[in-house]
């Protein structure tokens, strides 16, 4: 599975972004997809997933704030992400990976991964 991530950049705080990812063959209608982000020092941290039959998860720190979806016919998984605050910065990816989890290391095809950056 190819994963390419596009959409980020650099908001002020309280602003709106919205990430996507696409995906090759049918993955997002044949795994579980996430978004992780990371800054430097820690590890990935999972954000948001959605399963192959569109069933949504959050971390409680986006609660609210982010919404996840995908578009099967597209091959294409998306994050807006509205009211984003400083600590939201980060490196965003995109996963793909047989059932949804929170842990990285459960997800097998991974995206290079797009600079979020946002100023208070």
């Amino acid at each position: 599975v190819q994963l390419v991530e596009s959409g980020g950049g650099s908001v002020q705080a309280g602003g709106s972004l919205r990430l996507s990812c696409a995906a090759s063959a049918y993955a997002t209608s044949d795994y579980c997809m996430g978004w992780f982000r990371q800054v430097p020092g820690n590890e990935r941290e999972g954000v948001a997933t959605i399963s192959r039959y569109g069933t949504t998860g959050y971390a409680d720190s986006v609660k609210g704030r982010f919404t996840i979806s995908k578009d099967n016919a597209k091959g294409t998984l998306y994050l807006q992400m509205n009211s984003l605050k400083p600590e939201d910065t980060g490196v965003y990816y995109c996963a793909a990976g047989v059932r949804c989890g929170w842990l990285a290391d459960g997800y097998n095809s991974w995206g290079q991964g797009t600079q979020v950056t946002v100023s208070s």
